[in-house]
């Protein structure tokens, strides 16, 4: 995998690359066990590895199969010259994917091809498979985020149970209270009022302690707590500590909101984020630069653009400061070179109309020698992007279309830019 922007951090681009080739290789099947994946942990030697694939090779000879025999020796060796491009393993370890890759031509047209990722964290198996699949748990076990902090918003009506994560937020659970309002009941004496509102305020409590250990510890591990809520209710649940000793000591902070319920959960991340509280959580980066977005297009200046041929024309300009991709982004960049002429015409297009464009461009001849024989080569969207991300030092940033803040990019199809100014 390659990086992004220039600089070495696993940022959303190379998160969005490897999540996209994870979902590719996982849904690819062999016609025999002649798929080769190899993990390689951070300490071991490079040529250790090499050796290892150097003897499955030689019992490879075994395979009755022709074509798989074939296959699978094809693929150690494509690994082994691959393995000796590296002096020494990665510092998170090494990945690599080969096999050979059913295509339409049928069996025994396959293409041996190899895939290989320097991964986010440092690897913890060292592994050697030959199967019918790729084995790729592990690399989707790194990509889930590990810090998942709890959101409780409550208050004497109701509780609002919510989860943030990396990318994403969602409220889980919502409880009612089922305890009346402080004006007691006709023909009640106050102290017996305030007991029975007591009591059903305790039975409540309970019930929100029981709802939170479920979700927070039971069903998402979280690894920390925030709770909020108006007035001082938060504040008497926690000081009579009715939650999980787990969850009490583990609590980051106490905020006031108008809200509580689905809405205070809402209100709660808003206001963390405004506070700096969870800085550190992409979900958070990612509201912020939506928002940021946002603002610029409802501005009028005019430095706000969105659309997908508006913002390559920009950053093909070096106009674009911050681009913003929503993660299910389907676009491809087609460039058909003549063949005798070296003429390119570049094509833009969703993946849905990848053939019926090639066939319409292929069909007609070169617009500058009028030959007709091209070649045919794809570009990832966000891969080309990125090309020109670096080459303008432009911000390009892939933002989850799975959030809030993603379905408005996707709304707007799906990119959109911040300009360095407004262009003449």
């Amino acid at each position: 995998m390659g990086g992004g922007n220039g600089d070495s951090t696993w940022d959303s681009v190379k998160r969005y690359k490897l999540t996209k080739m994870i979902n590719e290789l996982s849904n690819i099947s062999g016609h025999g066990t002649e798929l080769v994946t190899v993990y390689v942990p951070p300490r071991r030697p490079i040529f250790d590895v090499i050796g290892q694939l150097r003897n499955e090779a030689g019992t490879a000879s075994n395979i009755k199969s022709d074509l798989t025999r074939t296959h699978v020796q094809d693929a150690l060796s494509r690994t082994m010259e691959h393995l000796k491009l590296f002096k020494t393993t990665p510092e998170n370890g090494l990945v690599i994917f080969c096999g050979a890759i059913p295509n339409d031509k049928g069996i025994g047209k396959e293409k041996i091809e190899l895939f290989s990722v320097i991964p986010p964290k440092p690897i913890q198996i060292s592994l050697y498979r030959c199967d019918d699949h790729f084995w790729t748990d592990h690399l989707k076990d790194m990509l889930k985020d590990e810090k998942v902090i709890g959101i409780l918003a409550i208050d004497t009506t109701e509780a609002g149970l919510g989860i943030l994560t990396g990318d994403r937020w969602e409220t889980v659970d919502t409880l009612t209270s089922g305890v009346s309002g402080k004006h007691r009941q006709g023909g009640q004496s106050a102290r017996r009022f305030e007991r029975l509102r007591e009591n059903e305020l305790n039975e409540y409590y309970h019930r929100v302690a029981d709802h939170a250990k479920a979700v927070f510890i039971d069903q998402y591990n979280v690894k920390g707590l925030i709770v909020g809520g108006p007035g001082p209710t938060k504040d008497n649940f926690l000081k009579e500590e009715y939650l999980d000793y787990r969850l009490q000591k583990n609590i980051l902070v106490t905020l006031d909101t108008s809200y509580s319920g689905d809405e205070g959960v809402r209100e709660i991340i808003d206001k963390a984020q405004k506070d700096g509280i969870l800085a550190e959580f992409r979900v958070m980066e990612e509201k912020q630069l939506v928002k940021k977005f946002m603002s610029e297009v409802h501005s009028g200046k005019g430095l706000g653009i969105y659309g997908i041929f508006d913002v390559i024309k920009m950053m093909q300009g070096g106009v674009a400061d911050l681009v913003l991709v929503a993660s299910d982004i389907s676009y491809v960049k087609l460039d058909f070179t003549c063949k005798s002429c070296g003429n390119v015409q570049e094509r833009i297009v969703d993946r849905s109309a990848l053939v019926e464009t090639k066939q319409d461009v292929t069909s007609k001849p070169c617009p500058k020698c009028k030959a007709a024989d091209f070649d045919v080569s794809e570009k990832d969207i966000v891969d080309y992007m990125q090309e020109l991300a670096t080459m303008s030092g432009t911000r390009l940033e892939v933002i989850s279309a799975q959030m809030e803040e993603g379905a408005q990019l996707v709304a707007l199809g799906r990119v959109g830019a911040i300009l360095r100014y407004k262009p003449t």
